[in-house]
């Protein structure tokens, strides 16, 4: 559960239980006043448990994105005789499909020979906050033409997306 949610839901729960609290008075049962404090107090469970809930989701999907990285960046170095073209890469607009983000690139082989490119994408929020990282190929480009692909994220990115070239390698 969102970490808004249960903040909303609890503080619901803590009015009604004031509210119930409040009629209280020696012509009230005191099973009311019990069942008002009961509430707050299951609220203030829920909302103790959603904020659990929600840092567990955090940490899970900052696990990931550290493997994801970790991972880009073992992929690339693996690369024997690599030369860093990354200024030999354009991105285009950010978009999406099935609520992953994507974003279309092209390389330009500026080399004498046939090469391969691996090129290392990084999903941004509009902060710059990594959200996610990807390493795409494009195969066999010709000397002095382009070749294009697209990249998508790993898993759904909500809210604006920016994509920058983080990495790029010609083998």
């Amino acid at each position: 559960m969102p970490r808004t949610k249960g903040v909303l839901l609890t503080a619901v729960a803590v009015c009604c239980a004031a509210g119930l609290t409040g009629c209280s008075d020696d012509n009230t049962p005191s099973s009311v006043s019990s069942a008002a404090s009961k509430a707050a107090s299951a609220a203030e469970s829920l909302g103790s448990e959603a904020s659990a809930a929600a840092s567990s989701l955090a940490s899970q999907a900052q696990s990931a994105l550290s493997s994801a990285t970790a991972e880009a960046g073992r992929q690339l170095d693996e690369i024997k005789n690599g030369v860093d073209v990354t200024s030999d890469v354009a991105l285009g607009s950010p978009g999406t499909e099935d609520g992953r983000a994507t974003v279309d690139l092209t390389v330009t082989n500026t080399a004498d020979s046939t090469k391969s490119f691996a090129v290392q994408v990084d999903f941004t929020d509009s902060g710059g906050k990594l959200l996610d990282t990807v390493v795409v190929t494009v195969s066999d480009v010709a000397a002095g033409r382009t070749g294009t692909t697209t990249a998508r994220s790993n898993r759904a990115l909500s809210g604006t997306v920016k994509a920058r070239v983080a990495r790029a390698v010609r083998y």
